[in-house]
């Protein structure tokens, strides 16, 4: 089939064909763990169906068109998307194939339940399935996605499987999706829907295979009784099992569960009905369910080389494995001493410690009041309230535990929030300051001091590596998040941010209006929050290196800015600072780190520059720096993204205009693969891979002519926040530095450590065996 690919067709390496959560069902049904049986409609049919309705356009000019952080314009544009895929019929092809896999999943003789399987003999009903989206950028290792998009259970029937499917190819453009992908610098991506024989369950959960509040190595399970919804919901307070690796229980806390969703077995609809009294408090799972549970996490851990977010069924005392995905964050344990007596207790859900104003939540109306550095206090959360999760300081609910919605968000946010208080919406007042501690799951009214009885130390900061783990910065807010992560330094930090959110101009439309002050000042400002966070650790600063279709968007732009065929291989990076056009506003960009480095006397600024393709540009564009007062020197260092091939075939010429070289390697890949990095089609079929072998040689050759030139080369490309062995391979060719996102940190010091004591071993080995 074109459009259709069963469980075992499908493995983890199939992201972009079935996304998320359909790769890594394929890839648990190879491990033959129990999985409900299923297949996924690819992201083919997805991109089909728009190219066939002829939508596309209109999508990407509804999407570039809205500012997310205006609330009112996110949901109108959200509403028109959405609309717009509901309005249009799948066509006649991609029906077809989806009701044959339809009717061969009903009659699958692997279908457990008696009753729909003997009314399905008898020609009389089709199989009830759940249809849940999976989009290519979810459930991954760099995000979870954490409910944003739409998932349907008991669904049955083809009119109302084919509805259903259309919905969730629509929940792409939720607010909250939209919303949550441009915040994380994510591309808009494609849909895959998963449809899976429905587990009717008797009880389910979350488990998780590293403990997401305190970091602890163990397996935590949260269960509850019916469908596993009420639980990702918060609306209940689950049981919660801890165990160890070794298989040893080490605490089960019993919840109150007065509530759950079970299928009406009479109209095969999903109800919410009260649990028995005598199974409010009594235990979920028994210990040799927990067991098996646990084991199964540690399997698929071992298997993925992360720690797992494992979702399960329970029918008939039959284990179903429904999803797994990597742990995107990772807390981290500080003690904390307070004399103060808490006014409320929860659930530490998202490490940190916060004072600030409470705003409650009762409805989606009130999101409209919230500000800026709240603390957002509701019954629970929805993913409607991640824009206002966004900008909260802090999170406290009535409900939910460590895997509710609120829980997930708020640790990928980086957000303290606290879960399972039980009257926090009662007792906490709008316009109340309190201080909320998340490590502990503890409230305190007012500001309290809490002195710290030791301070944190993580593993990774001890270990000691002859390659430098530097990482990539775009917000300069963020640096007080990350600054006590184990780095040594910013090896990249964009200032588009800063030019985009905090000036929003033109740089050319300010030096019109007279206002080039305007812009010094800001970007000065956000690269020395930045730089004197971290002092004296280096800050390398990239010039900004937006492109023609990308500086169009900003106000005033439109005059200066021409219209390109393709603006990635256009007029970008140096050869704009060399540019008549540009020049003068590359000025105002010098200007502004001579200010950080003169005036605020922040020398560990240096800076980079992007796009480089020639040397005669380079020479142009040191001696513009050198005019602003801004010359090479021991502490002010000059490095050039290695990006376009002639960087690299003309290393040792290079080598003569700079300090260093930044390897991006997604710019690098595309353009000696000749392969358009935001192509599904190619990147489908392997051509786009960093860990090809021209690449990988382009890397070697400019690392061995870079330091028979004394000069240094890092990398700031995304492949060594994704894949260990490309780290390994820059590790074996003695990179001097490998910059990473935050959440990559601490593994890459680890693993950076682990590989150079093995490389050490080898060596002495081999010396010893000659």
């Amino acid at each position: 089939m074109e459009y259709v690919k069963w469980f075992e067709q499908l493995s983890k390496n199939d992201l972009l064909i079935a996304g998320g959560k359909g790769s890594n069902l394929g890839e648990m049904t190879k491990l033959k763990l129990p999985i409900p049986e299923g297949f996924v409609i690819t992201t083919k049919a997805f991109d089909d169906f728009v190219n066939l309705n002829q939508v596309s356009s209109q999508i990407k000019e509804l999407i570039e068109k809205c500012n997310v952080d205006n609330t009112a314009e996110l949901l109108e544009t959200s509403k028109k998307l959405k609309e717009l895929i509901l309005s249009k019929e799948i066509p006649v092809k991609i029906k077809s194939e989806i009701i044959e896999a339809y009717k061969e999943l009903s009659y699958s003789r692997r279908i457990i339940d008696k009753r729909v399987l003997a009314l399905i003999s008898a020609g009389r009903e089709l199989a009830l399935v759940a249809v849940r989206s999976s989009a290519t950028s979810e459930d991954i290792p760099q995000a979870s996605f954490a409910g944003q998009f739409s998932s349907f259970l008991n669904v049955k029937g083809t009119n109302d499987l084919l509805d259903c499917i259309k919905k969730c190819w629509a929940s792409l453009f939720e607010p909250r999706a939209i919303f949550y992908r441009v915040k994380h610098g994510m591309k808009h991506a494609s849909m895959a829907v998963v449809v899976q024989r429905m587990v009717n369950s008797d009880a389910s959960g979350v488990m998780f295979t590293i403990n997401p509040s305190t970091g602890e190595d163990e397996v935590v399970i949260e269960a509850c009784w019916g469908l596993g919804e009420t639980l990702v919901q918060g609306e209940v307070e689950p049981d919660t099992y801890r165990v160890s690796k070794k298989g040893e229980i080490l605490e089960i806390k019993i919840g109150k569960k007065n509530r759950r969703r079970i299928r009406d077995l009479a109209t095969d609809k999903t109800i919410e009905v009260p649990v028995p009294k005598d199974k409010v408090e009594a235990q979920v799972l028994s210990k040799e369910q927990i067991l098996k549970l646990a084991e199964y996490g540690k399997i698929l851990e071992r298997h993925y080389g992360i720690p797992q977010d494992i979702e399960f069924a329970i029918e008939k005392d039959r284990i179903y494995i429904v999803q797994t995905r990597a742990v995107t964050t990772k807390a981290k344990i500080e003690e904390v001493k307070i004399s103060a007596e808490p006014i409320l207790k929860g659930i530490a859900a998202s490490p940190g410690i916060v004072t600030g104003k409470v705003k409650i939540i009762k409805n989606l109306e009130d999101l409209k009041e919230f500000e800026k550095g709240n603390i957002l206090v509701a019954k629970m959360t929805s993913p409607d309230y991640v824009v206002a999760m966004s900008k909260s300081s802090a999170i406290i609910t009535d409900e939910g535990g460590l895997t509710s919605h609120a829980s997930i968000v708020s640790r990928e946010l980086g957000v303290p929030c606290i879960v399972g208080t039980g009257n926090a919406t009662s007792t906490l007042k709008d316009g109340q300051i309190v201080t909320v501690d998340a490590y502990h799951g503890l409230v305190y009214l007012g500001e309290v001091k809490i002195g710290k009885e030791k301070e944190f130390l993580e593993e990774a900061e001890k270990l000691k590596t002859k390659t430098k783990i530097y990482m990539n910065l775009g917000v300069p807010e963020k640096i007080e998040e990350y600054k006590s992560l184990p780095f040594d330094g910013i090896g990249l930090m964009r200032i588009e941010f800063i030019i985009a959110s905090y000036i929003g101009e033109h740089p050319n439309y300010l030096l019109e209006k007279g206002e080039e002050e305007k812009y010094i000042n800001k970007l000065a400002e956000g690269i020395a929050k930045v730089a004197s966070a971290i002092y004296p650790k280096p800050v390398v600063v990239r010039f900004s290196d937006f492109k023609t279709n990308e500086y169009r968007e900003l106000k005033g732009g439109e005059k200066f800015e021409p219209t390109e065929a393709n603006p990635m291989l256009g007029w970008r990076g140096v050869s704009r600072y060399i540019s008549k056009e540009f020049e003068k506003a590359f000025r105002l960009e010098c200007k502004a780190i001579k200010k950080v480095r003169e005036e605020m006397k922040l020398d560990n600024v240096w800076v980079m520059l992007p796009f480089v393709r020639t040397t005669w540009e380079v020479e142009k564009c040191l001696k513009i720096m050198e005019e602003e007062g801004l010359k090479r020197s021991k502490d002010f260092k000059v490095w050039l993204m290695a990006e376009v091939p002639s960087i690299i075939f003309l290393a040792d010429e290079f080598s003569k205009l700079c300090d260093g070289f930044s390897i991006g390697s997604n710019d690098l890949t595309q353009l000696i693969m000749g392969a358009d990095r935001d192509s599904a089609i190619l990147a489908k079929m392997g051509y786009f891979d960093e860990r090809n072998l021209a690449v990988l040689r382009a890397i070697s050759h400019l690392i061995k002519v870079a330091h028979s030139n004394k000069i240094t080369v890092s990398i700031c490309g995304q492949a060594p926040s994704v894949y260990p062995e490309f780290v390994e391979f820059l590790v074996r060719n003695e990179i001097d530095s490998i910059s990473v996102n935050p959440d990559a940190v601490v593994e890459t010091r680890k693993l950076v450590e682990q590989l150079e004591r093995r490389i050490e071993k080898e060596k002495k080995l081999s010396f010893s065996l000659v």
